[in-house]
């Protein structure tokens, strides 16, 4: 994973604050951080890396577009961004021989010169949540995958927009003190956690799965307090591209006639999809629980692996805690590189602060 973090309206803050509010998040990119901010004071991104393709500088971010338009801090993996690269090639043979790397980052750029923001989106398959600065027409875009795999946080304070993978970057940052939103509370009390698009803050909300929020300066200086989510779709600040509902419709009018037909389609669009997910600059591993999801995975790596997948199981003392038996079956089984950590109850406390 990586980090990424940004403000957009007149900064009030230095870049060595910015600097330490990007290193909150060193944990999540440990492989290098790096700062983009416009000319006139009025937007800047951070980044915090984690290497998976294209380990050299050629990755580093934020990174900005062949045509110098747009500005990208991004987290997360398209795996199909070789795919894309062809499509770009065919239809822009200009970009054949001008690619710096082999980075999924910079060919999401490409898109956005080539095709736009909805387009882009449309065409990424992959976990990711990014903010794009687009220097023409001075404006920010903030996307989220699909599904919501990958975080993104928003909060509205005094005229800005502050953005991040985490929000105690945000509340570092801001200065501002972030009030607890009473009604986040009792939605945390009710369900045991905060569904999106709410956060435990005040006007601080989680980009919904399958959106993607397209905003200026001078709108972010126009929104009134407090800020409620449903105005900034009503408004189209936040808008979809993409909706489970619709997948759902579309899937109902192709039921599979047969059990066996079925199981051939589920398993080679799991093997289409653990083989994109595949493609690594590092080595690659996997978390095996000896649970069903997790066996299936590591069973379709294995069979499309010419060497033993590394496999890694946490396990427990306590029985009725621990999976770690199920997971050597399967491991042993499957042929893998098993490895065990057993916890005590002693080191799970030694982590909480």
């Amino acid at each position: 994973m990586c980090g990424i973090l940004g403000c957009v309206g007149q900064l009030d803050f230095d870049l060595e604050r910015f600097s330490q509010a990007n290193n909150l998040m060193s944990h999540r990119g440990p492989d290098g951080s790096g700062v983009w901010k416009n000319e006139n004071n009025e937007v800047i991104l951070g980044h915090r890396r984690l290497s998976i393709l294209e380990l050299s500088s050629k990755g580093s971010q934020p990174m900005q577009s062949r045509s110098n338009r747009f500005v990208i801090s991004y987290n997360g993996e398209i795996y199909n961004h070789l795919e894309i690269r062809e499509k770009l090639e065919k239809e822009f043979s200009f970009l054949a021989n001008s690619w710096k790397g082999n980075s999924d980052t910079e060919t999401i750029l490409a898109c956005l010169d080539s095709y736009g923001i909805k387009k882009t989106l449309n065409l990424l398959t992959g976990m990711f949540s990014f903010a794009v600065w687009d220097k023409f027409d001075n404006k920010l875009y903030l996307a989220r995958d699909r599904i919501g795999e990958k975080p993104l946080y928003l909060s509205f304070l005094k005229g800005r927009l502050y953005f991040s993978s985490e929000l105690k970057a945000i509340k570092f940052l801001s200065k501002e003190k972030l009030k607890i939103s009473a009604d986040s509370l009792g939605l945390f009390f009710k369900y045991n956690y905060i569904p999106f698009p709410y956060s435990i803050y005040e006007n601080t909300f989680k980009l919904e799965p399958g959106t993607f929020l397209e905003i200026t300066p001078q709108q972010i200086k126009n929104l009134s307090f407090p800020i409620k989510f449903n105005d900034l779709k009503e408004k189209e600040i936040i808008k979809n591209y993409w909706k489970l509902e619709d997948v759902l419709t579309t899937s109902s009018q192709k039921l599979f006639k047969t059990k066996e037909e079925a199981i051939y389609e589920i398993e080679k669009g799991l093997t289409k999809a653990v083989k994109s997910q595949l493609i690594s600059d590092v080595p690659l591993g996997a978390f095996l629980s000896g649970g069903i999801d997790s066996s299936v995975i590591v069973a379709l790596m294995q069979k499309q692996s010419n060497r033993k997948v590394k496999t890694f199981t946490i396990g427990f003392n306590e029985i009725n805690y621990n999976e770690a038996e199920y997971a050597k079956k399967v491991a042993l089984h499957l042929g893998t590189d098993h490895t065990e950590l057993y916890i005590t109850p002693e080191q799970a406390m030694d982590v909480i602060s």
